[in-house]
């Protein structure tokens, strides 16, 4: 391969990570808040639960990084700002509540932490990164207490997109 080949394929993987938010982020458009109902909660099913991912320990622990880290501007119990699809004074998006009533539940994992780790201003937020003050396993616990306040059936939708999103990039990285 030559080097604007390299050039190229290098352009490409650098290109990967905003493909994979975009595929996170299908899903949240105004069409599914209304398929889901008027507060974004998932239609009731009577699918079988699938067993969630996360310990009650994580949870536990997530709780009281939650409270340190991300209470301050999502609330204490992750109900986040009510108008939160307003842009505010700044023209930002506002804290979304993270309890099951927005779109979190929208994301797969990978998402979820990487927005984490990176911050919500590549998506129109606000929201720091907090690569330099969480490692992988307070974000992964954190991400377990947030979703323990899902009802089973908000986690079993999300649970059946994240084993998509997981499919499909499983697909992408042997493409």
């Amino acid at each position: 391969m030559g080097n604007k080949g390299m050039k190229r394929m290098k352009k490409r993987l650098l290109l990967m990570p905003s493909l994979l938010i975009v595929i996170g982020l299908t899903g949240c458009g105004e069409e599914n808040v209304e398929k889901a109902g008027t507060d974004n909660r998932a239609p009731p099913s009577t699918t079988a639960q699938p067993e969630r991912w996360y310990t009650q320990a994580e949870v536990m622990r997530g709780h009281d990084l939650f409270q340190t880290h991300c209470a301050e501007c999502h609330k204490p119990d992750a109900s986040g700002t009510a108008d939160w699809r307003t842009l505010d004074a700044n023209g930002k998006l506002p804290p979304p509540p993270l309890n099951g009533a927005a779109h979190t539940w929208h994301h797969p994992l990978s998402v979820l932490r990487r927005t984490v780790r990176l911050g919500g201003v590549p998506l129109g937020g606000s929201m720091p990164g907090f690569n330099d003050k969480l490692n992988a396993k307070q974000i992964d616990d954190i991400l377990a207490w947030v979703q323990s306040q899902w009802s089973e059936e908000i986690y079993r939708i999300w649970d059946e997109r994240n084993t998509q999103a997981d499919g499909r990039l499983q697909r992408i990285k042997k493409g």
